[in-house]
């Protein structure tokens, strides 16, 4: 569909929404409109929601986009301000606003996690078949305290020897603060043009996957695998997230197209931030699944099916949740 037919055929939803929400702005007593009209606002949120959607998918004008954007973030804050409660925004949230965000965004995570996966698959085959490429990766001594840390008689896999004594709720805190701090290192290299994202995710990428490969190739792969395969469904898809967040400030940055660099900013940070917020929670919860589930004595192989059953819910929640939401309705 051209601009001009878009703008035609919805041009009056987008008017009746910004009367709407002027009129919401105005004291009680100085209302126009009537108590039926202005419960339109969440029918009519939805609509310009997802007319915002269709525009930057069609790369309509930066004007247009631009004027839609402002809408939305106006009926957002009305809409969440008149529901109130904290809790409620953080459901919405979860249930439909960060995977929306995602799916509108999706060219920018499959870039980032090409960015993260391909390294780290084509170094962990290298260090595999290799003894001596991970020391190309890392250090000895490195390399020593990863072997430790999945030794088949370390009391705690994945846990350093002297911190095996250490409790599961202490470790919840060291694996938040470390997993977030590489989350948003991640996201916020996209400023400096993308260069920091992008050496991060290669970075992360190559290092975890020698570690992989080494530790596969010494024997130790009973105690490193059934470790990670836990919580890494909701890791490395959250530090893949925060990469695309980051690719997005870059994208803003180096193409603002007909925006200065500040506008481009402000039009893609509003997506960049709540996908950046959504891979913190992602991360809370990987940490304290490795915390609490990666280094117990369960059985390999219900930690196997276990971590299988985690990556399918990942993989439905971020591909399905919230899309009623996203339903275009224009029929083109």
């Amino acid at each position: 569909m051209r601009q001009q037919s878009f703008e035609q055929q919805y041009g009056d939803q987008w008017q009746a929404l910004k009367l709407l929400l002027d009129d919401l702005a105005l004291s009680r007593r100085k209302r126009r409109l009537s108590a039926d009209e202005l419960e339109q606002l969440p029918h009519l949120y939805r609509q310009v929601c997802n007319h915002y959607a269709l525009a930057r998918s069609r790369h309509y004008s930066p004007a247009l986009v631009s004027q839609l954007h402002d809408l939305v973030l106006r009926g957002h804050r009305r809409l969440y301000r008149r529901r109130g409660a904290g809790l409620w925004r953080l459901v919405a949230f979860i249930a439909s606003g960060f995977p929306v965000a995602l799916r509108r965004n999706a060219r920018y995570f499959w870039l980032a996690t090409a960015l993260f996966l391909l390294p780290g698959l084509l170094v962990g085959g290298y260090c595999y078949s290799n003894p001596e490429i991970i020391y190309s990766v890392l250090d000895s001594a490195e390399v020593a305290s990863m072997e430790s840390m999945y030794d088949p008689e370390n009391r705690k896999p994945g846990r350093e020897m002297e911190r095996s004594s250490e409790t599961d709720f202490v470790m919840f805190g060291v694996y938040i603060s470390n997993n977030i701090g590489i989350g948003f290192r991640t996201f916020a290299g996209g400023v400096l043009y993308g260069v920091g994202t992008l050496f991060l995710l290669l970075f992360n990428g190559v290092v975890i996957g020698a570690v992989a490969g080494h530790l596969t190739r010494v024997g130790y792969q009973d105690t490193f695998w059934p470790f990670v395969s836990g919580h890494g469904s909701f890791e490395l898809t959250a530090i893949a997230i925060c990469g695309a967040a980051g690719l997005m400030l870059a994208h803003a940055l180096i193409a603002p197209g007909q925006l200065t660099r500040l506008g481009a900013l402000k039009v893609r940070a509003a997506d960049a931030l709540t996908l950046v917020m959504g891979a913190a929670l992602m991360l809370v919860v990987a940490a304290f699944i490795e915390a609490f589930w990666s280094s117990s004595s369960v059985a390999i192989a219900i930690k196997y099916t276990v971590a299988a059953l985690l990556w399918l819910v990942v993989v439905l929640y971020l591909g399905f949740a919230g899309s009623g939401s996203t339903r275009g309705d224009d029929g083109s």
